[in-house]
């Protein structure tokens, strides 16, 4: 596949969690997510997440507390198909990192966490995951944990005593916190604790699509004020009734009319969501999008900020260890 000129940085996939559960290779399947499709971008860096919830294992007996087997054993996963497609992608913790890789003609691979309750919702935990190369991670699920409530499950409840240990510390060892799927007073208390950037991988505007996993106004110009960033999320239940690129584009403009040039980023949750708008069926589509953009005379500038500065800004800013 001959390669564009479109750099390319997405916040937020399950690509791991497929590989994991379906087995396969990351470098080509039938997911979203496959490193042949996303060579044809100039630069690509990708946050994998790594997740599971209890449900997924229904013949394994899993509690939440057992959830941190999931995790070394999706990481793994991750780490198997670093050394398989070492010739093409290389597992980065900071954009030094990034560069080099890209330098290389290599794709950037970041490693998130989905779910602290994978992490046992411990600090000795959190300092585990970091040493081995994790640089965010999502506070909560949709599953309620030692934390904090979520959009789902104890709405009203915002971050624990341990919850806000945990930001704390998350904010010393140069960890992104991820807000998608909090509560919203979790994301206030989030916001209240904190003076760097924090991000929301996977999350659209709730003005647009009323559903509890979006942000509010309120929300994203506190992400703003923190200069961070939200990934635009392509699931469609997060975008409204049948969407479609336009649909994709009416949640950036809305994020655009409040500020955000420099803070909105894409985080697609792709292999994590069964719909996407009509239009794009993978990675190898994100390219559409851009040009929707560009008939639509955004500037380079703005496109390059869009698809890939603002997030790696944010990155550097946070992830210098």
């Amino acid at each position: 596949m001959s390669k564009c000129s479109i750099d390319l940085f997405d916040g937020h996939c399950d690509t791991i969690l497929q590989r994991y559960l379906l087995g396969g290779s990351l470098c080509k399947n039938d997911g979203h997510i496959d490193l042949e499709r996303a060579d044809k971008y100039h630069r690509y860096a990708q946050f994998f997440a790594l997740f599971g919830a209890a449900e997924d294992f229904p013949n394994r007996n899993f509690t939440p507390t057992r959830l941190w087997t999931v995790f070394q054993e999706e990481y793994a996963v991750f780490q198997r198909e670093m050394q398989a497609n070492e010739e093409r992608i290389t597992f980065c913790r900071n954009r030094a990192e990034a560069d080099q890789a890209f330098a290389s003609g290599k794709a950037a691979a970041f490693l998130s966490v989905e779910g602290a309750e994978l992490l046992d919702c411990s600090l000795e935990r959190l300092e585990q995951a970091h040493a081995m190369g994790v640089r965010a991670v999502n506070l909560t699920w949709n599953h309620v944990n030692d934390l904090s409530g979520t959009n789902v499950e104890e709405p009203e409840r915002g971050l624990t005593a341990q919850g806000r240990a945990f930001v704390h510390k998350m904010e010393k060892l140069g960890m992104l916190i991820d807000v998608s799927h909090l509560s919203d007073p979790g994301f206030w208390d989030v916001s209240e604790l904190l003076d760097g950037p924090f991000f929301s991988s996977h999350s659209n505007s709730r003005a647009l699509c009323s559903n509890s996993r979006n942000l509010t106004d309120a929300q994203f110009t506190a992400i703003i004020e923190h200069d961070g960033v939200a990934g635009l999320n392509l699931y469609a239940d997060f975008l409204g009734e049948n969407p479609d690129i336009d649909t994709v584009v009416a949640h950036l403009e809305h994020f655009l009319e409040l500020g955000g040039e420099r803070n909105v980023a894409l985080g697609g949750d792709l292999d994590g969501c069964d719909i996407l708008p009509t239009g794009i069926a993978g990675i190898q589509d994100l390219d559409r999008l851009w040009e929707r953009l560009q008939q639509r005379n955004y500037s380079e500038s703005l496109l390059r900020a869009l698809f890939f500065e603002n997030l790696m800004r944010v990155v550097s800013k946070v992830c210098t260890m």
